[in-house]
């Protein structure tokens, strides 16, 4: 057992994409919290990359949400364009 402090975290860009994607999906309601993190892990791949739609990742990602998928998406495509992230 180690007795050592854990080594500081520095927060990243504001304009970074990895922030973008997990502001996108922060406040989409979620029963997991462990899935937020995997969709804004996916959105993140999905912004650097591009290979499928939004609508795939969304979909493949199967996040247990407490709202309709389309509202999410509606709600993360919001998101991104007010951040000039073009669709």
């Amino acid at each position: 057992m180690t007795t050592k402090a854990p080594s500081p975290v520095r927060p990243g860009a504001d304009k970074s994409l990895e922030k973008i994607a997990y502001a996108s999906v922060a406040g989409i309601p979620m029963a997991d919290p462990h899935d937020r993190d995997r969709l804004g892990y996916n959105i993140w791949l999905w912004l650097t990359h591009r290979r499928d739609s939004l609508d795939v990742v969304m979909h493949t990602t199967a996040a247990k949400l407490q709202i309709p998928e389309e509202e999410a998406l509606a709600r993360i495509r919001a998101e991104l364009e007010s951040r000039g992230i073009t669709i």
